[in-house]
């Protein structure tokens, strides 16, 4: 039918109508040349035609152009909330866990102060404190640090006549003083040298384990001396002192010797330091210190600097040190020092066998040698054992920092895992040189606090040894136990499962490492919530750098979009996101 026929037949508002209507359906498919809509499931992220999300996870996303170029930022739709509470600023979900604490049957053991993750992980987004700044830069940081950074008055109250930290205008100051360092931490780490001049700090005394820390001034000031340490204390009543430990540089954690193991690998620690740490090392049979025993290198030492070591005045001092003589006896741990210094501090110095021929030379084998299968164990959620570690068939590492790029005592003897080993170290510098030193996305001079969330051999971490920054290597639950190797090369880490919160506070670590991670890790827990606690532990300025493929750094990319971090893709598998101060008003955003 021709055109003439369709005006004589008065059809032209039918073509009208149809020219509309073509020109909305070119609009729309021309408006809607994006990619369908990206759903984030509770095991990935994946692509979806659906037009609402999995019933599963009510965040959603939309995405307007590809990330691969690593070019304009996709475009999101994601709800965060704040968490609630008067205590979000602090929010550490597994031990702020208070509904699993409130149903414990008993706190003898410290129960109370143990990991409760709840379940689900919870997705909302810690606020900052009132007032917070960008951290004050190391080796300032040793010293002082920003009042509403951790704006906690009570320790500052509690230790006021001990000179841990005092408050000075805007700032919290830490003299390097404490409850047993009446002369300053440095005349304390003086003194231990010249007690016995065996310890070599820097040398053959590396890697050191602080139990009960305080603010970590021991291990602050050791640092000095090329020795770092592994400071924790439990999250307690000395209100925030891992917390003011992190925010002034020094390794910390928070931990606790309660029910379960330390989530260290055997035979770690070169030394172990006590001082005034509050635990009954003869409870329950003598958990605690063959706890200690379990994580110390054959031939390590182990410091105690408390009062019943040199007052005998009151009874219950007596009683302590009659215990504790009993108890090291039995363990075959020797005093090599004890002595009060011109303060009237006093500490005892003891050493662990490096031969197991003591343990059979003891009349009463009691504690019992423990099961040779229980050396195959992680450390991860294990109820502690009443019984002496067996020892390993290999020496003490090489002298500091040879041992950094020595062959490992700990690792395998097959040839292959020589050659494995070397290989890494070599690739990890190249790549840390070619790909990150040298990379204007990240300003290392403000980058103190590292962690390699998935370390291996402890590769990454070498290649940074020779900036002021320190690295927490963490070995996840799911890999090859690689975390003896990462000790034997002077280096600190503990084991943890991404599928669970962290025990550390809140905006404590400036930089975030990974290396293929997230694939295995998908596929056991939600990514989002990886991603979320990744938000609650960077500070504001702070970097995750994450070595992926590119599809999963797509996904990654678009969530840290959506919580207003900045980010850029190198090379095709680097991807460097910063986060800022953003954060969503009570209630929601939409980012």
């Amino acid at each position: 039918m021709g055109i003439s026929v369709f005006l004589k037949e008065r059809k032209y508002p039918f073509l009208f109508a149809l020219s509309v209507l073509f020109l909305c359906v070119t609009l729309l498919l021309l408006t809607n040349s994006t990619p369908t809509p990206l759903f984030l499931s509770s095991s990935d992220l994946h692509s979806s035609s659906s037009s609402q999300p999995h019933p599963s996870n009510p965040i959603a996303s939309t995405a307007k152009n590809g990330a691969a170029s690593g070019g304009e930022v996709a475009a999101v739709n994601i709800s965060w909330e704040l968490c609630p509470g008067p205590l979000a600023v602090d929010f550490i979900p597994c031990l702020d866990n208070f509904k699993a604490i409130k149903a414990l049957t008993s706190r003898r053991h410290m129960e109370h102060r143990e990991r409760h993750c709840p379940t689900p992980s919870p997705r909302c987004l810690v606020p900052l404190p009132s007032g917070y700044k960008v951290k004050v830069p190391w080796p300032k940081s040793r010293d002082m640090i920003w009042y509403h950074n951790v704006p906690h008055p009570k320790l500052v109250e509690y230790k006021k006549d001990q000179n841990w930290v005092r408050k000075s205008g805007d700032y919290l100051v830490f003299p390097g003083g404490g409850t047993q360092f009446k002369e300053g931490v440095t005349h304390y780490i003086e003194y231990i040298q010249k007690t016995l001049p065996t310890i070599k700090w820097g040398k053959n005394i590396r890697v050191i384990l602080d139990v009960g820390c305080g603010v970590a001034s021991f291990g602050g000031y050791l640092l000095d001396k090329n020795v770092i340490t592994m400071s924790f204390a439990p999250k307690d009543e000395h209100e925030a002192q891992i917390q003011f430990a992190l925010e002034r540089g020094i390794p910390a954690t928070l931990s606790v010797i309660g029910t379960q193991r330390l989530t260290f690998p055997d035979d770690a620690f070169d030394l172990l330091h006590c001082a005034r740490c509050r635990v009954h090392w003869d409870a329950d049979g003598g958990k605690p210190l063959l706890e200690l025993n379990r994580v110390l290198r054959p031939g390590g030492f182990f410091i105690w600097s408390a009062t019943p070591v040199y007052r005998h005045d009151n009874e219950r001092d007596r009683q302590v040190w009659k215990s504790m003589v009993a108890l090291t006896t039995a363990m075959c741990w020797k005093v090599v020092s004890k002595s009060v210094d011109s303060t009237g501090i006093g500490l005892v110095i003891y050493q662990k066998p490096e031969s197991t021929s003591c343990y059979s030379e003891r009349q009463q084998h009691d504690p019992p040698v423990c099961d040779p299968k229980d050396k195959k164990t992680s450390s991860w959620y294990v109820p502690l054992s009443r019984c002496l570690s067996q020892l390993p068939g290999y020496s003490w590492p090489a002298s500091w920092p040879k041992r950094l790029i020595s062959k490992p005592p700990s690792l395998s003897p097959e040839p292959e895992s020589e050659e494995k080993f070397y290989k890494d170290t070599k690739v990890w510098s190249a790549l840390v040189s070619n790909s990150y030193r040298n990379n204007p996305a990240i300003k290392w001079s403000s980058v103190r606090n590292v962690m390699d969330m998935n370390a291996g051999y402890g590769g990454f971490a070498a290649a940074l040894i020779d900036l002021p920054l320190w690295v927490m290597n963490v070995i996840p639950v799911h890999v090859p136990d690689t975390l003896p190797i990462i000790f034997d090369r002077g280096l600190i880490g503990f084991y943890h499962d991404w599928c669970e919160s962290l025990s550390t506070y809140p905006r404590t670590y400036d930089l975030l490492h990974s290396s293929f991670l997230f694939q295995s890790l998908s596929q056991r827990c939600d990514i989002v919530e990886v991603v979320v606690e990744m938000d609650r532990i960077v500070r504001p300025h702070g970097y995750v750098v994450i070595q992926d493929t590119m599809e999963m750094i797509d996904k990654l990319r678009l969530l840290l979009h959506s919580l207003q971090w900045s980010s850029t893709v190198h090379q095709g598998q680097f991807l460097i996101g910063q986060k800022g101060f953003w954060r969503p008003a009570r209630g929601s955003s939409r980012s």
